[in-house]
């Protein structure tokens, strides 16, 4: 009788206690009016976020140089404001060095149908110089899926294969989050990678095992902020309307 009184009063007091925070709580006491986040005016097709970095908007090829040496990128400047390799001429890379960063990128295989695999519409978007990001002309033709179109070279295949027909215009979507490294050069915190390819999510915030190499396994080198790089892979790849947002400062 006393352990059944016991649990009476308990349940008595548990559900005054409930009725009361019920009562005097108010909508308000779980608003949060600060800070407000800053305001930024979205794009359009053709044009940047008002706080992005433009990269490329076809004017001029100033925000980048070659990886050869400090000369001028030697790539081609077209008309509709895009831009094609010059294969031989060696990558490109940007000026400026960054950290965490959502970077769109459009980019557009050449028709060379002769070719095959990895050689048909190769080239590649290097986050810090380090982790590639595939660019490939995967339609009807195979290549390993782990080097296949927005894959992670040599580390994650893509959810899904989402590229456009060959000679037409694609898009990469990428939020990228640096790897972290404590004073000693040991890594503390994986780098990870989200890639949306024509608006199709194809890599989910892949944690990076380390560098993503042609040969061999990934590598867990200490490096800060880096350059942006496009790679010449031999072939006219084609890019347009290039910018990035920071997201560490």
């Amino acid at each position: 009788m006393k352990k059944k009184f016991t649990l009476i009063m308990y349940f008595l007091t548990f559900s005054a206690v409930f009725s009361q925070e019920n009562t005097t709580s108010k909508p308000e006491d779980t608003e949060v009016w600060s800070p407000k986040p800053p305001i930024v005016i979205p794009s359009n097709e053709s044009r940047a976020p008002s706080d992005a970095i433009v990269l490329l908007d076809g004017s001029s090829l100033s925000k980048w140089e070659s990886t050869k040496d400090a000369s001028g990128p030697k790539w081609i400047l077209n008309s509709d404001s895009s831009m094609t390799i010059l294969p031989g001429t060696g990558s490109i890379q940007t000026k400026e060095k960054f950290g965490d960063v959502q970077l769109h990128i459009e980019w557009k295989s050449p028709i060379e149908l002769e070719k095959t695999g990895q050689n048909r519409g190769n080239s590649g978007v290097f986050l810090q110089k380090r982790y590639e990001v595939q660019v490939l002309d995967n339609n009807s033709n195979d290549t390993y899926s782990n080097g296949q179109v927005a894959s992670i070279y040599k580390q994650s295949i893509p959810l899904a294969m989402a590229s456009n027909k060959t000679g037409e215009w694609n898009s990469y979507d990428i939020i990228f989050h640096a790897p972290k490294f404590d004073p000693q050069g040991n890594r503390i915190k994986k780098g990870t990678i989200t890639v949306l390819h024509n608006g199709i999510l194809v890599q989910d915030h892949y944690e990076l095992e380390g560098t993503t190499e042609y040969i061999g396994q990934p590598k867990k080198v200490a490096h800060g902020e880096d350059s942006l790089e496009l790679q010449d892979h031999g072939s006219e790849v084609s890019y347009r309307n290039i910018w990035l947002r920071k997201l560490n400062e």
